[in-house]
């Protein structure tokens, strides 16, 4: 089969990690995978596994990205593929739109993935118009049911986000080299227990409460240091600011460290205590987190949406109740006495097992 996948950017983040790992076990398959965005720094590892890219600008959240339809339409017609799979609103309102004008002869099949719990309006309805829609978790799955009655609950297919057991599993150790220069560029770590937050700068993602965790810990007599992962786009460079100058008021200052954008993530994961998932607003998944527990570390997040779900499965020591600030201290003294070990990480949660499923999918529409 040919599957083409659009989503906004091939940047960095959880959709367009899944995007390229999909392509590529559709390359290895025998298919032809092709994903449309506006480009990114991970476009040479897409096209290195053997899938291409088109360049659309599918990405600005303004009526004026509609005029894309008519280019996207030219594309699906000159590509002839038999899947069209949309991973976000906005490509996901201009690949409706271009398939709903085509001939329904020789249109591909449309198939949409639900990757977040969106605000409930017409604008995100639009990712519940697939012919097949695949929630990530059970509670993606329970949120288009409540919220968007019309949507037949036999077109929906729950398909975890996975990871390769190969690369996350619990003995894997970062190379020696890439080990010495963590040190070196951190030798403060030493002795001290970590606590990462992985996640973009946003409001959502719970850095208020990572901070006020840390300097808690801090103010009990631990020896505490917080490491913030994730980009900051220009847009929340406010944001980051004012998260700084709160770190300076709780004078924590010399226990935080902001990372920005890691590729190596999982690398910088095996060198903490605990990972936090703390976002506010329950998330479809979180991907993360169960990279975390495959590596057999620690998670203290919110009991809430799809990190609730991994960690009533494989980490319930470190389930606390949304906003409960209280929980989470006495989760994360808990966690750092005992420094307990997740449950194993299997299937479903595996790539292979995503993928499969995925193109499971796509071979009951053809």
């Amino acid at each position: 089969m040919k599957i083409i996948q659009i989503l906004p950017e091939l940047h960095a983040g959880g959709v367009e990690r899944g995007t390229l790992e999909l392509a590529a076990f559709l390359v290895a398959g025998g298919h032809e995978a092709v994903v449309i965005s506006n480009g990114g720094r991970l476009v040479p590892d897409l096209k290195r596994c053997g899938a291409r890219h088109i360049t659309l600008p599918v990405h600005r959240k303004r009526l004026a990205s509609l005029w894309q339809v008519r280019h996207l339409r030219r594309i699906l017609t000159e590509e002839q593929a038999d899947i069209l799979h949309f991973r976000s609103r906005v490509p996901g309102w201009i690949a409706w739109l271009a398939w709903r004008s085509m001939d329904p002869r020789r249109r591909p099949r449309l198939v949409s993935t639900v990757h977040g719990l969106y605000s409930v309006n017409r604008y995100s309805a639009v990712m519940t118009r697939g012919e097949r829609v695949i929630a990530v978790s059970e509670s993606t799955r329970s949120y288009v049911l409540e919220n968007y009655p019309r949507v037949p609950a036999d077109i929906i297919r729950v398909i975890p986000r996975g990871v390769e057991p190969d690369q996350y599993k619990v003995d894997y150790r970062p190379p020696a080299d890439w080990q010495a220069r963590w040190q070196a560029a951190r030798p403060g770590l030493a002795g001290k227990c970590v606590l990462l937050l992985p996640g973009r700068i946003t409001r959502l993602k719970g850095h208020e409460d990572f901070f006020e965790l840390v300097a808690e810990l801090k103010a009990e007599g631990l020896p505490v240091h917080g490491l913030v992962a994730g980009d900051t786009h220009p847009k929340k460079q406010a944001y980051l600011e004012e998260l700084q100058t709160m770190v300076q008021r709780l004078g924590i200052s010399g226990e935080v460290e902001f990372l920005g954008h890691r590729q190596d993530l999982r690398e910088v994961m095996t060198m903490c205590d605990v990972v936090c998932g703390l976002s506010r607003q329950p998330e479809s998944f979180g991907r993360t987190v169960l990279e975390a527990l495959a590596l057999g570390k620690p998670v203290l997040g919110y009991d809430c949406g799809g990190v609730g779900e991994l960690l009533a499965g494989l980490f319930p020591m470190g389930r606390v109740a949304l906003g409960d600030r209280v929980g989470l201290l006495e989760a994360a003294r808990a966690i750092l006495a005992q420094r307990p070990r997740p449950l194993p990480v299997g299937e479903p949660f595996t790539l292979k097992a995503m993928c499969r499923a995925t193109l499971s999918v796509y071979q009951e529409l053809q």
